[in-house]
């Protein structure tokens, strides 16, 4: 059996080497200012040292030369380690189109995992070697923190909010995952591990098993819950249209302009009283409590799938016209302003989003 333990963790992703740079910068500086500082000390004791009882020490003029080298290279190491830092934490949240989304769930005392093909993990990540990865996360109960050191990343994962962190793995293997903030008693069992496959491995596990996709769950949940009432996406809806929503500006009530995020539908659907869409009424009821966090990112999938793939809203089943019913839909609704008969152009269904 092999002991040995590594002095560093394994470099595992692209932000590794960044961020070890880094590291190692500031272990530099803190070493060489601590050995000045120790070699000072000692030099000064030695040199002006009192040698008599009677002995007074010279007054002593400012240096002015030395006050500005104290102050400049200070400064000047500050500013590269801000900047450097500033570099490698954009990096590491700079957003990807190309990301592969697997949504994050934390628990006492456990990670779930959703993938957008619809299969769920306990405590296991599988993800491709070689791909950027985009986890969205949030808290059921306290607040976690989401850490793989081979990989570099660490993120807290809050209750009530979303919180997102990009990687791309580079190594196939498996490696330790942790939740770093103290969230109870047994916060020392709450670890799993991510798996790094190769690209064809990953697409072979993809296949072996599915509850069906992410999106399509969403789908049959934002049927089940009458969201289709209220968004028809046509003359009669009291809501906004749901088709090329997501990161799209969208206008307020109050005349401030939003982004529609993963964030942004969160609110929408739990408190949909919080940002009312301009042009429509406040008479969406709440889900909060109605549904749990793996529903939530079920529907933000499913409406995130009507932008990149322009899929159409399932049909009303209700043969009398959409009604404002108990579970109401999805987001924001509205009163009806326009003729019963008048369609609103692409332009201004665009225009009028939760």
């Amino acid at each position: 059996m092999n002991l040995a333990f590594p002095l560093f963790p394994e470099s595992a992703s692209t932000a590794a080497a960044r961020v070890d740079a880094l590291f190692f910068f500031l272990i530099a500086v803190c070493g060489l200012v601590t050995l000045l500082i120790a070699c000072l000390i000692v030099y000064f004791c030695v040199r002006y040292r009192r040698r008599s009882e009677d002995e007074i020490p010279p007054p002593v003029g400012p240096n002015y030369a030395l006050e500005a080298a104290w102050i400049g290279i200070p400064l000047v190491i500050f500013m590269v380690i801000f900047f450097w830092g500033a570099y490698v934490y954009f990096h590491a949240f700079s957003r990807s189109d190309e990301a592969l989304d697997v949504y994050v769930v934390g628990k006492q005392w456990m990670w779930k995992f959703q993938h957008p093909g619809g299969q769920r993990e306990i405590n296991q990540l599988h993800i491709p070697a070689g791909r950027v990865v985009k986890l969205t996360m949030a808290s059921q109960d306290v607040i976690h923190s989401f850490f793989v050191p081979d990989f570099r990343i660490h993120r807290d994962v809050l209750p009530n909010r979303y919180t997102t962190v990009w990687f791309e793995a580079t190594k196939p293997g498996s490696y330790h995952l942790f939740c770093s903030q103290y969230c109870g008693a047994q916060h020392s069992g709450m670890v799993g591990e991510a798996i790094v496959m190769k690209p064809s491995d990953y697409e072979a596990w993809l296949n072996g098993g599915g509850e069906g996709a992410l999106a399509s769950k969403g789908e049959k949940l934002f049927a089940q819950l009458a969201c289709n009432t209220c968004h028809t996406g046509d003359a009669r809806a009291h809501a906004p249209l749901l088709e090329g929503l997501f990161n799209s500006p969208t206008l307020l009530k109050s005349g401030e302009t939003v982004t529609a995020d993963e964030n942004y539908l969160r609110e929408s659907i739990l408190n949909p009283q919080a940002k009312i869409v301009a042009g429509y009424q406040p008479i969406m009821p709440t889900f909060q409590g109605q549904i749990d966090e793996e529903q939530l990112f079920q529907l933000i999938a499913y409406i995130k799938s009507l932008s990149a793939g322009r899929r159409q809203l399932p049909p009303v089943s209700s043969p009398t016209g959409p009604q404002p019913s108990p579970v109401g839909g999805a987001l924001p609704s509205q009163s009806a302003t326009s003729p019963p008969n008048a369609t609103p152009t692409p332009a201004e269904n665009r225009g009028q989003k939760p």
